[in-house]
């Protein structure tokens, strides 16, 4: 039989837990050259795949990993986001227009 101060103590530790935030659900917050904003989030657990918003709205772009050069090349077809060490690079990938470089946490 378990005993109830265990069971109040496995209760807390189990709601500790469903209350963190795992790393697909945290944001990152970079500010770009331009001022742009670019909210970011892994979203998958071998890092193929990464969630961007762009200046605080509400679409969510999915984008999955392609080859590149250096660093990491994420794209959907319509949006575009290269990652080296921490800076990244954001563009509309039809026409490479340029949201902003130099895209690092402020």
């Amino acid at each position: 039989m378990v005993k109830p101060i265990s069971l109040l103590a496995l209760l807390s530790l189990l709601g500790a837990c469903a209350s963190q935030p795992t790393q697909s659900e945290t944001w990152t917050r970079w500010v770009c050259d331009s001022q742009a904003e670019v909210l970011w989030r892994v979203a998958d657990r071998n890092g193929e795949s990464v969630d961007v918003r762009l200046n605080g709205g509400d679409s969510v772009y999915h984008l999955k990993q392609e080859v590149s050069g250096s660093g990491a090349l994420y794209s959907d077809g319509v949006l575009s986001f290269h990652t080296k060490a921490e800076v990244g690079l954001v563009y509309w990938t039809a026409n490479d227009d340029l949201i902003g470089r130099g895209c690092k946490a402020p």
